[in-house]
């Protein structure tokens, strides 16, 4: 047994539908801009040649339940929907065609962003690693296995806060669908199970105050409710 010279830190994981076992996660990988219309928004523009990515530690992972806090250094507080991939088999420089084969389940989850920061970084030409990987800046639903959700290559995808609509989409509207994504991520870095992926979001983006209440969902995977915490 190894010996560490401090207390390791417990294993992230999220929750499973129908089960109380859990899904370790390993890495989390995030898309950037993969809806056309959410990159506009945010004045970029949707027609380039290969996606982009950026990371969080695995512990930003959280329960879409109960309360999610509201983190520190921001006045901007962001809510992003995704459907979020979890990897169950590793691989690397896989085709498309390929691709699905990784796939152990699908959830949903929320890219909280501190909006203020991340355009900051912009600006100065600075990682945004401080505007996306905060404590509790990805909370995440159960994930349903394949074999129960399948693929989905096209739904709705929505987000609700206090009741009223602020995002809402369709899986088909993705620039790189699922399987694209996973296999451009193989190239770079070989992925493993326990990988995460979070694929993207539409439209609609906006703020979030202490008190909110979200309700989000994918067609197919399922919904989440989660209240903001206090500052």
């Amino acid at each position: 047994m190894t010996e560490f010279v401090i207390q390791p830190a417990a294993q992230a994981s999220v929750a499973v539908a129908g089960s109380s076992a859990r899904f370790p996660i390993r890495r989390v990988f995030c898309v950037g801009r993969n809806y056309a219309a959410h990159a506009r928004e945010m004045g970029n523009d949707p027609d380039r040649e290969a996606p982009f990515f950026f990371t969080k530690p695995a512990d930003a992972v959280v329960a879409a339940a109960a309360t999610v806090p509201y983190p520190p250094l921001t006045e901007n507080l962001h809510h992003e929907i995704e459907l979020v991939v979890a990897i169950g088999k590793g691989g690397a420089d896989v085709t498309p065609a390929q691709a699905l084969d990784l796939v152990w389940g699908y959830g949903v989850g929320v890219d909280l962003t501190r909006r203020d920061l991340q355009d900051t970084a912009k600006k100065m030409s600075r990682p945004w690693d401080w505007s996306k990987s905060f404590d509790a800046s990805g909370p995440c639903g159960p994930l349903h296995p394949v074999t129960s959700a399948g693929h989905p290559a096209e739904g709705r995808i929505w987000l609700k806060v206090n009741g009223e609509i602020r995002q809402e989409g369709d899986l088909n509207e993705l620039i790189w669908p699922v399987a694209d994504v996973i296999a451009y991520i193989s190239q770079s870095v070989t992925l493993a199970p326990g990988d995460l992926i979070f694929t993207g979001t539409p439209a609609g983006v906006g703020a979030l105050q202490p008190g909110d209440e979200v309700t989000a969902g994918v067609e197919g995977i399922g919904d989440i409710a989660f209240r903001i915490g206090k500052r």
